[in-house]
């Protein structure tokens, strides 16, 4: 090779490529790939933003926002077209509950138990009426009355009260109420009637007039009149004169409230349930104190002391009327009860305690108190007579339905005075309440009583007397009838 191609290779190797000459022309330094040319990058970008913040005039601080999330990368057209727009529920302004008018009829002699009662369970505006007791209540404060309540005989809500001058007005009035919120014609209905001082000719046709009115209503909104049961109906209408007004009551209860469920042996002369705890609430007994009936019976009354003490609800054992209405929620009710299941005390500390002298009495007591879920060490029942039974404690209750009437024995005058000293001993500082239709027990038992309350048991006009065996006042000194 000659000097002057060597000369040649040699200022070859020393040129610029032509990418160099692109490169010097733009005024710009050789590209980097990889780490080397990130940390490049990132150097020249700090030198850039240095330099504005020298050239620019300083800004007064300003509080650091909180730092976001993350944003996600948005979904594509197509799948932000198939998902659905999410709408926020807002929260349903509470409605306040329907009211109505109610009334609690109940034996008479109980309105004012009755009424302290319904007090007791909530009902501030409670008052008492003839016969019964006048409150207001919602849907859920009627299933409470009908669960909770020992005197009340049915729990009825008005759904119509209008002034008539003709039978026939009663039924424009039927056909008025919108009947088909609580039944319709698929169920059975029975119409039941009653008066005070009301000038109609006939209670029997005010009833069909009713009966009518309903059934007109139903057969034009739903096609069909409803079946008429007056056993066992699904619907219980009442209708109520008095003046020249008609009031329509729907029946909430079904058969009587009395009807607790337990009772299938009745014995003689059995008292209703209703009338039992009403004389319990009449004496004044307290649940925590011993209690003795030395004529039980079929134990009615002990068995209504055990429940009041153990804090059973009434109802708690037997259906009830509005739980074959359209619209029953089966849920709450159950809920309810459970409730008031979990309430219930375990066991009693003071006796209770009951004899009779009749045998069969004492069985049907005690299957009575088995079907109540009551054992025998809640009340004991014995066959014996009241004249020579022993205090079951220094102190305490007798509350008693003695025979009067065609149940008295022909010694009859023996029987009180017999019993009568028999207390006077062995009972000192005890209280004795006693119902009787016969005006002279005072004086047949030589007792002064400190209360006599009417009551009625059944068509029978009756008294609720009330006595105290003041304690040391009789042992010491022997009965003038002896």
């Amino acid at each position: 090779m000659s000097s002057d191609e060597q000369d040649r290779r040699k200022t070859l190797t020393v040129k610029k490529t032509a990418r160099d000459a692109h490169a010097a022309e733009r005024g710009s330094k050789r590209t980097r790939s990889g780490a080397r040319a990130r940390s490049a990058a990132q150097m020249e970008l700090a030198r850039e933003k240095a330099q504005r913040r020298t050239a620019e005039p300083a800004a007064p601080p300003v509080t650091q926002p909180r730092p976001r999330p993350r944003p996600q990368p948005e979904p594509a057209a197509e799948e932000y077209a198939e998902q659905p727009a999410v709408r926020r529920r807002q929260p349903r302004a509470a409605r306040e509950a329907e009211t109505f008018e109610a009334f609690a009829p109940c034996p008479q002699g109980l309105e004012a138990a009755l009424t302290a009662e319904m007090q007791a369970l909530g009902f501030a505006d409670a008052r008492a009426g003839r016969a019964g007791c006048h409150f207001s209540a919602d849907w859920a404060g009627m299933q409470r009355a009908n669960l909770y309540s020992r005197l009340a005989t049915r729990i009825l809500l008005q759904v119509a009260h209008a002034e008539i001058s003709h039978e026939d007005d009663i039924l424009d009035l039927a056909r008025s109420v919108p009947w088909e919120r609580w039944f319709g014609a698929e169920q059975t209905l029975r119409v039941d009637t009653s008066a005070i001082k009301s000038p109609v000719q006939s209670l029997h046709y005010c009833n069909l007039r009713a009966k009518d009115g309903i059934c007109d209503r139903l057969r034009e909104l739903e096609g069909e009149r409803p079946s008429i049961d007056t056993v066992r109906p699904d619907a219980r209408v009442h209708l109520f004169l008095t003046g020249h007004t008609a009031t329509l009551y729907l029946d909430t209860s079904g058969e009587s409230l009395f009807k607790r469920g337990w009772r299938l042996d009745k014995g003689e002369a059995p008292l209703r349930e209703n009338l039992a705890a009403g004389m319990l609430a009449l004496a004044g007994w307290d649940p925590a104190a011993p209690l003795l009936d030395p004529f039980c019976g079929s134990g009615t009354i002990l068995i209504e002391a055990a429940w009041i003490a153990l804090g059973v609800p009434a109802g708690i054992s037997r259906p009830f009327g509005f739980e074959r209405l359209r619209g029953h929620d089966a849920r709450r009710w159950h809920d309810l009860k459970d409730d008031a299941r979990a309430r219930i005390l375990p066991s009693l500390d003071a006796p209770l305690v009951g004899y009779d002298l009749d045998p069969m009495a004492i069985e049907y007591a005690r299957n009575n108190a088995e079907r109540a879920w009551l054992t025998a060490d809640t009340i004991r029942f014995e066959v014996g007579d009241a004249r020579q039974v022993p205090a079951p404690a220094e102190h305490g209750w007798i509350v008693t339905n003695p025979p009067y009437g065609e149940r008295l024995p022909a010694d009859d005058d023996d029987l009180w005075r017999t019993w009568s000293t028999h207390l006077k001993r062995e009972f000192a500082g005890w209280q004795v309440h006693a119902i009787s239709s016969d005006r002279d027990l005072p004086q047949r038992l030589r007792l002064k009583p400190l209360r006599r309350t009417p009551l009625y048991n059944g068509a029978l006009d009756c008294r609720l007397f009330g006595f105290e065996l003041v304690a040391a006042s009789y042992r010491e000194r022997p009965d003038p009838a002896l």
